[in-house]
């Protein structure tokens, strides 16, 4: 009784944070201190995390180091993912038995995270929660399913992602050290890991968050209103160029749509303050062959844009809304005569 009054307390602590601009911080010392480190080891992390934070003030900066650090350090195997994916297949429509086998599992892929530097999300997600802790921060290690442009998810699939929460100076966010670390290559060399640190992971606004990211615990999205997972699975897909640019595609909720030639049909995005809407596009793919369209664009409100096509002939687009030559979400609209 006690341990499940503490999970529902943590739960609606989770729920209810407000989160803060965090592009107020500057992370060059922070980065810094994180590449001095570069290459030591796993074998004692209570040192190894006292050596990342000690000289920071903020918590932000003394987290930015821990994250920076294992982004920066870590290895994504993916050799261990699939087999991760195996042991989540066996028990995907089992919601507490896979939460209680991922709690069983992830210390073990911890011990060769320690031995070889390399990991799936699940010890990447258990490395930062334990560095976090050792930092005297609350952590929390969140498994659901992550969505790219390259892997579409439907209901019978099983979870297969892991990332954190993070409470920092009172206030709950969100980060994934796995995407943020680089991307897995596969080619007919065979899958390899291409380092590529991008911080567009990093403690992201939750309603960009969410629209790959989708918790089995609906309380740690730090939304008060969560999606349904069958929305979530429905919706755009989302490039890492939208988290880099904060767009937040908003309508259609819907990856696949219908319209009728010669009318128009509308996106509608939310965008930061600064952002030069002049710079959206839309590019066009019928039949292999991409071409780009300049929509009208009209300001709704100080952060909301509406793009508005309509197509000239009939048929099924791979539709692709840009910021300069980025794309940054995809619809697939089929355009019929009427």
């Amino acid at each position: 009784m006690r341990l499940t009054l503490f999970f529902l307390f943590l739960s609606c602590a989770i729920s209810s944070g407000q989160i803060t601009d965090v592009k107020k911080f500057d992370f060059t010392k922070a980065d810094s201190i994180a590449l001095a480190h570069k290459g030591k080891s796993l074998g004692n992390l209570p040192v190894l995390t006292h050596e990342l934070t000690a000289d920071l003030t903020t918590d932000v900066e003394k987290f930015r180091a821990i994250f920076t650090w294992v982004c920066t350090n870590i290895e994504n195997d993916y050799q261990s993912y699939l087999r991760t994916r195996k042991e989540r297949n066996k028990i995907r429509k089992d919601r507490e038995g896979f939460l209680q086998w991922n709690n069983r599992f992830t210390p073990k892929v911890f011990e060769k995270l320690v031995s070889e530097r390399k990991t799936a999300c699940t010890g990447y997600a258990y490395l930062i929660n334990e560095m976090a802790n050792l930092a005297g921060f609350q952590s929390k290690i969140i498994n659901g399913y992550g969505r790219t442009p390259t892997l579409l998810l439907d209901l019978d699939d099983p979870p297969n992602h892991s990332w954190n929460a993070i409470k920092l100076d009172g206030q709950w966010y969100l980060c994934d050290a796995t995407w943020s670390a680089g991307k897995v290559m596969l080619d007919d060399v065979g899958p390899r890991f291409e380092p590529d640190y991008n911080d567009v992971y990093f403690l992201p606004d939750p309603n960009l968050f969410i629209k790959n990211h989708y918790p089995l615990e609906k309380e740690l999205s730090l939304l008060e209103e969560v999606p349904t997972l069958n929305e979530f699975m429905e919706g755009p897909v989302l490039y890492v160029e939208a988290f880099s640019y904060g767009v937040i595609p908003t309508v259609p909720q819907k990856m696949r749509l219908e319209a009728i030639r010669k009318e128009n049909i509308g996106f509608e995005l939310e965008v930061p303050g600064n952002f030069e809407v002049e710079n959206l596009r839309l590019t066009l793919n019928n039949g292999g062959r991409d071409f780009e369209v300049q929509p009208k664009i009209t300001t709704l409100a100080a952060k909301k844009v509406l793009l508005e096509y309509a197509f000239e002939r009939t048929g099924l687009f791979d539709t692709h809304i840009k910021v300069g030559d980025n794309i940054i979400a995809t619809y697939v609209i089929r355009v019929r005569r009427k």
